[in-house]
């Protein structure tokens, strides 16, 4: 079954943990990985440069929309990058995936 995956950029590494737990914490997303990038970028008329950090989140397809506005809610950026791509990976994985991201679990029902 097809997944999501959402590709976050953030200003430093406490925002991009901040936002991906909470994120999972909601079980909008299952995981996330977050890892350092340098970015150039036209920002303000000019070519900028400089370290940001990145967030790799999965979640379902169903997802998508709440996913993206809880992003919006939470980031710091004016114009936060927040792409997403349909995947698919081993059938253990996308179950997994469905498994931690499913509405009774978001809701507060049982664990």
């Amino acid at each position: 079954m097809p997944f999501l995956v959402f590709y976050v950029t953030y200003p430093d590494e406490a925002a991009a943990r901040r936002i991906s737990e909470s994120l999972v914490e909601q079980r909008l997303a299952a995981c996330a990985n977050i890892f350092p990038i340098q970015s150039v970028y036209w920002w303000e008329g000019a070519v900028q440069q400089e370290g940001e950090w990145v967030s790799i989140l999965k979640t379902r397809l169903g997802l998508e929309d709440e996913l993206e506005k809880a992003i919006e809610t939470l980031h710091p950026y004016a114009a936060p990058c927040i792409m997403r791509f349909e995947a698919r990976a081993n059938a253990a994985y996308e179950a997994w995936i469905e498994a931690c991201c499913t509405p009774e679990l978001r809701s507060g029902g049982a664990q």
